[in-house]
């Protein structure tokens, strides 16, 4: 261990057990709880997590409950978290927990590493945090203040995933309480040694800090030069039928999977409306007349941007035998009045556009 690591940790410490945020997930050592606030903070802000986390394990409050439940279940108390992937992997995890461990989640972060969608930096975080084994954690956060620490220029070492980080990451955990330390270098990046403009004054380790002497610490680490997403534009097809109107399950692979949505169909450059041929081809249902909306519901995925546009058309009342199937092709759907919600619950996005058609 170097000895720069140590006086990090001794700089850490304390400062954290004064200053931490009074966050749900801190009041437990429960294995189980710390993996489900930890999938949850990924890609989500703090306080969105803090208004989830408690109801999602009064429902689920053991490895054993989740594993037990069906999916369906799972995605609903996850609804409006976003990232719905996270739920599936975390369902799948506790089943392979209940089914190949016991129940019981292991405590080292390399036995942890093997169930579905624990990742090295959740691993490392379990493992630290609710067994006290001195495993090293390093997402963005940590990355930003290890390489404002040493300073580091290069963007390429400025990562999370650079050896050098999890290197002086594992010596600093290390050097203390492991469970205490993890959770400093988190909450050190999140609340101090922030993107931009750090609060130097008021940092715990400031006299360790080769960014501060140097006064680097605005410029590491350096921004990130992202392509902009790809957009696809869409119409959002609201079928109704005696007051209610048609949403499907969407496929249980891509973007929303196995979620409740509006139909989808693609919207050509310059398209003006959907024609009626096209509704009947996406949903089944023949329909007349297709009323558009002027303003498009606008979704950003972590990798993409869909521009949806709403229209809706009352279904032709000849073809009451489709209306009632409940069935388009190989997809599930449902007919729902207004205020009605599916079993399972639907994701934001599905509610901005029944939000729009006045739904």
């Amino acid at each position: 261990m170097s000895e720069f690591a140590r006086r990090v940790a001794n700089g850490l410490g304390p400062w954290f057990l004064q200053h931490q945020r009074d966050l749900s997930w801190r009041r437990t050592r429960d294995p189980y709880a710390i993996w489900v606030s930890e999938i949850m903070l990924q890609q989500t802000r703090v306080e969105t997590v803090e208004s989830y986390f408690e109801g999602f394990l009064r429902r689920f409050p053991d490895v054993g409950s989740l594993a037990a439940a069906d999916e369906s279940q799972v995605l609903a108390a996850w609804s409006g978290l976003g990232y719905y992937r996270r739920a599936r992997l975390l369902h799948a995890g506790a089943k392979y927990v209940a089914s190949e461990l016991g129940g019981a989640l292991p405590d080292s972060a390399e036995k942890l590493r093997k169930i579905p969608g624990v990742g090295k930096y959740t691993a490392g975080a379990i493992a630290s945090i609710a067994f006290e084994r001195p495993s090293a954690l390093v997402d963005g956060n940590v990355a930003r203040v290890l390489s404002r620490l040493q300073a580091i220029e290069d963007p390429k070492l400025q990562d999370a995933g650079a050896a050098g980080h999890w290197t002086l990451a594992q010596q600093i955990v290390e050097a203390g309480s492991p469970r205490v330390l993890a959770q400093a270098l988190m909450e050190l990046g999140a609340t101090v040694c922030t993107p931009v403009q750090p609060k130097c004054l008021v940092c715990p380790v400031r006299s360790e800090c080769a960014a501060h002497r140097k006064g680097l610490q605005d410029v590491i680490p350096a921004p990130k030069k992202r392509a902009p997403s790809p957009r696809q534009d869409l119409w959002a097809v609201a079928v109704r039928h005696r007051g209610r109107v048609l949403i499907e399950r969407r496929p249980s692979e891509g973007l929303l999977a196995g979620m409740w949505c509006l139909p989808l169909i693609e919207r050509a450059e310059g398209g003006e409306r959907a024609t009626p041929a096209e509704v009947a081809a996406a949903t089944g249902v023949t329909v007349q007349a297709i009323e558009t909306f002027a303003e498009p519901v606008k979704h950003v995925f972590t990798h993409r941007v869909w521009v949806m546009w709403p229209c809706r058309g009352e279904a032709d009342p000849a073809a009451e035998m489709a209306q009632e199937t409940g069935r388009k092709g190989q997809a599930e759907t449902l007919w729902i009045a207004p205020g009605e919600r599916p079993v399972g619950g639907i994701p934001r996005l599905t509610e901005k556009l029944l939000e729009r058609i006045g739904y």
